[in-house]
């Protein structure tokens, strides 16, 4: 079957990988000129499964507020006179209750754990080097109560098969010794062993190499301008992708099967269609400094709780990213939020860096209300979804790949999650007839 993604991030990469892998012809359109040159580029570089709580949470409406105003704010919520920002807002608000919580964060985690076992494997097989750590993540808190708050989380992860370890303080220094110098504000944290870290921008380039090599087409320099359909209800189809080359010229490209996986871009690509997906962009920072103390550096990749941060090794550089800011599709990097990044770094790790020239960087998470991505079918017979993965493209993308490549050629995907367009009771006809 001749199939066409559409975005080779880690999403559309890995999809591209997998269904090469099952037979299939493959073609990536890709507007970058090259691979994972967006929101993939250069995130914080966890594949945390241990932390998968959505944003949308009971805690949450409270702190949003308490934020409000502040440029240097975790979350950064701008109003716009945009009816998409507000109708996001007030799902996200719908998703905060404790029910809501629980059922999004088991559906994130069979997910993601999937995908980490999945990465393991192709990690494996392909020998792809990406600054990986298998050493787990340290999350630590310096506020009691949010300490406290996560001791249910923690439980629950566990209980999903997680083994996310909640610790004390002086545990928390124990396994990572960088952090001796703010003991005193840190009150507890969690460990989970299984947790890795890399440089995702580094295993999707060299994945699209491989994909390549195996008989994958990218187009890169090329824009995505439309999906052309025809048919209503059941028979309802996408014909071509209406298309810019890097010459300028319009083409309509065709396929047997289409895969959105256009990460906040999906959404206006596909209401057109009559496919309302609720995916808002949300602003992600990073900040990269070259080591110049290895001793004084982590060697385990950290979650900051108090500052929603996250701190990689990535060989001789040490990233750290975080914060998000709803406020449209903008990429301007916000000063006072990049001097946020590096004040707390060099608190943390005053020697452990060169600090005065940061590389800063911003991407667009696609985020859902609830952080649980869109993967599966449409209401068209033949156009697919990967696509919403939020904070955690890089802890769920490969696994979705998998999975979707998976729909695509009419296989049971492994993982239990809750995939658009296939009904449990379907999915369960769907095995018995695959076996």
């Amino acid at each position: 079957m001749k199939v066409i993604v559409l975005g080779a991030g880690i999403i559309g990469t890995s999809t591209a990988w997998f269904l090469n892998q099952q037979g299939h012809d493959v073609t990536v359109i890709e507007r970058q000129p090259g691979a994972a040159q967006e929101t993939s580029f250069a995130n914080g570089g966890q594949i945390s499964v241990s932390h998968a709580e959505p944003w949308a949470n009971p805690s949450a409406p409270l702190k949003v507020l308490k934020w409000l105003g502040k440029e240097d704010a975790p979350l950064l919520f701008r109003p716009h006179a945009e009816w998409l920002q507000w109708q996001w807002g007030l799902q996200f608000l719908r998703e905060c209750t404790q029910g809501r919580t629980d059922h999004n964060i088991r559906q994130i985690v069979a997910i993601a754990e999937f995908s980490r076992q999945t990465l393991v494997e192709l990690r494996s097989s392909t020998g792809i080097e990406y600054d990986s750590l298998s050493k787990g993540i340290l999350h630590f808190y310096t506020d009691q109560k949010e300490f406290d708050i996560s001791l249910p989380a923690a439980r629950l992860m566990r209980e999903l098969g997680c083994p996310r370890v909640s610790i004390s303080a002086d545990e928390v220094v124990h396994r990572e010794p960088a952090l001796a110098g703010v003991r005193q504000h840190i009150v507890g944290g969690d460990f989970t062993e299984t947790d890795e870290s890399g440089d995702v921008y580094k295993f999707t380039t060299g994945l699209a190499n491989k994909a390549a090599a195996s008989g994958v087409k990218f187009e890169y320099n090329t824009s995505v301008t439309r999906l052309l359909s025809e048919g209503c209800g059941a028979e309802a189809t996408i014909t071509g992708v209406e298309i810019i080359d890097p010459q300028g010229r319009h083409q309509v490209l065709h396929a047997d099967a289409f895969v959105v996986a256009m990460g906040s871009f999906s959404q206006l690509l596909l209401k057109p269609l009559g496919i309302p997906l609720m995916i808002y962009p949300g602003k992600g920072y990073s900040a990269t400094y070259p080591i110049v103390d290895s001793a004084a550096a982590p060697t385990i990749s950290l979650t900051d709780d108090g500052y929603k941060l996250v701190v990689s090794r990535l060989g001789d550089r040490l990233r750290v990213a975080g914060t998000c800011e709803i406020n449209g599709y903008t990429r301007e990097l916000n000063t006072a939020r990049c001097e946020a990044i590096t004040r707390r770094t060099r608190e943390l790790f005053p020697h452990a860096c060169d600090y005065t020239n940061p590389v800063y960087w911003t991407g667009l998470r696609p985020l859902t209300p609830s952080n649980v991505p869109y993967i599966g079918k449409t209401k068209y017979q033949n156009l697919f979804l990967n696509t919403g993965h939020g904070t955690l493209g890089w802890t769920m993308g490969v696994g979705s790949g998998r999975a979707l490549a998976d729909i695509i050629s009419g296989y049971l995907p492994e993982v239990d999650f809750a995939f658009t367009g296939v009904e449990r009771r379907q999915r369960s006809a769907q095995f018995a007839a695959a076996v």
